[in-house]
């Protein structure tokens, strides 16, 4: 497989398994699962950094909720394409911009799971991925 580069290392990486997990974390003094990442402390019970550990979280979950943007003038993604809420299976719920560029087929409660997509080319002539989430196959028809 040719070398990739993940486009927010941070979140995720490039070579993680299929389907794709996240980095989150958890805080060791409440249980508190969290995404994204990050180090100033537990934002449920206000338990200091050091309780802090980062987890992998599986890239499956249920689709919350879900809207298409049809007029988008950014460099990078061309509209139409939709965001999703997704309830993951480890606990937080996320954003993040689903394969499907409409809705047409969605459903709250559909099972989703991650996926990278190739969105170009870095300086190094890696191939440049970014995470995002479609329809389980079982869910498809």
């Amino acid at each position: 497989m040719p070398e990739r580069a993940a486009a927010q290392p941070s979140l995720y990486s490039a070579e993680s398994a299929d389907p794709p997990a996240l980095n989150g974390g958890r805080c060791r003094a409440c249980g508190y699962v969290f995404f994204p990442p990050q180090s100033y402390g537990c934002e449920s019970c206000g338990a200091p950094p050091q309780h802090l550990e980062p987890v992998t979280l599986a890239g499956r979950g249920t689709l919350h909720s879900f809207a298409t943007v049809h007029l988008h003038q950014a460099k990078g993604i061309e509209a139409p394409f939709t965001v999703g809420v997704i309830l993951l299976d480890d606990g937080p719920a996320i954003r993040s911009i689903l394969t499907s560029r409409t809705d047409e087929g969605l459903r709250a409660g559909d099972r989703m799971i991650s996926t990278m997509v190739p969105q170009g080319r870095d300086d190094q002539g890696r191939e440049v991925v970014e995470l995002r989430f479609q329809k389980a196959a079982s869910d498809q028809g």
